[in-house]
């Protein structure tokens, strides 16, 4: 197949094409982040990496079977500001409407974050097709609820595999990845403070008291929260697990492990590039069992 990947990131899309083992000839990747590139050509250096969607022309990117898309979703998020199309950024989800227009592919795939009715229904006009609705907790250790519009005939849910927290853990993991004394005040301070908060922490750390004081739990038997691009920036948000009585945050190979990657895939830049890209793009598992059904159509 041709793939044509707008907005590839660092080629999930790729990965999920290869897990269910269809042949890939050529895979066009339209992606501006540097950091997103590299990990993708690392990864597959047959990649035809071709930079920014908006300048994309068809003329040269003929005959392609597949148009992949998961554009910046930000603008669309029930947790964001909800601007939608009258976001600057929208004009981006007309140049996959262009693109997919001239292509004309034989299946397209669009990969957005839950958001109001009323842009679903635009969306779903545009594009002729009804999304389905996956929680990449049916098939991760970590809940993360997406729409996929596709023409990609007899989509339906994929069963639960019923992976947890606990079956991604690391053991013995660097001690940087602990918080420091002041970061754990700063943390329990604002658990005592607002129990608001503890919903953004899965249910790892109880409510203490007194900061000198953290108590082990024992089971890991949950979900992680949604993995986002800009949870690690600050602590608020950001998932931390109590391990050997210390609490620390995520790892990135935990992190990759929750979008169903292969162990070190992000390995090669910084852990902050990790992280973010990690937050921004895919399940691979997810979108591998959407392409599953390109095998049962083609037969």
């Amino acid at each position: 197949m041709k793939i044509l990947s707008l907005f590839d990131g660092m080629a999930c899309w790729y990965e999920a094409l290869q897990k269910v083992w269809i042949p890939i000839d050529k895979y066009y990747a339209s992606e501006i982040d540097k950091y997103a590139i590299q990990v993708a050509t690392k990864n597959h250096p047959d990649i035809i990496e071709i930079w920014d969607v908006c300048e994309i022309k068809w003329e040269n990117y003929q005959d392609i079977d597949l148009l992949i898309w998961g554009s910046p979703c930000q603008w669309f998020s029930i947790a964001g500001k909800q601007l939608a199309f009258n976001d600057p950024r929208s004009k981006l989800f007309f140049e996959y409407v262009r693109i997919l227009k001239e292509s004309k592919p034989k299946y397209f795939l669009l990969e957005n974050v839950k958001m109001k009715k009323e842009y679903v229904d635009i969306i779903s006009e545009i594009l002729w097709v009804q999304p389905i609705e996956i929680n990449s907790a049916l098939l991760s250790a970590q809940n993360r609820k997406r729409l996929y519009w596709t023409n990609i005939p007899w989509v339906y849910l994929p069963q639960d595999k019923w992976i947890l927290l606990k079956d991604i853990i690391q053991t013995n993991t660097d001690t940087k990845y602990n918080l420091s004394e002041k970061w754990m005040v700063m943390l329990l301070r604002n658990l005592k403070a607002k129990d608001k908060d503890l919903k953004y922490i899965p249910s790892l750390i109880e409510k203490i008291t007194y900061p000198s004081r953290v108590n082990q739990i024992e089971s890991l038997d949950i979900k992680c929260p949604t993995l986002t691009a800009s949870m690690w920036t600050g602590w608020g948000n950001t998932p931390y697990i109590v391990d050997s009585n210390k609490v620390r945050k995520l790892t990135p190979i935990e992190c990759e492990r929750l979008q169903t990657l292969p162990d070190n895939y992000t390995a090669g830049v910084s852990d902050t590039q990790r992280y973010k890209m990690l937050g921004n793009w895919w399940t691979v598992d997810v979108i591998a069992h959407i392409f599953r059904f390109i095998l049962s159509s083609d037969k």
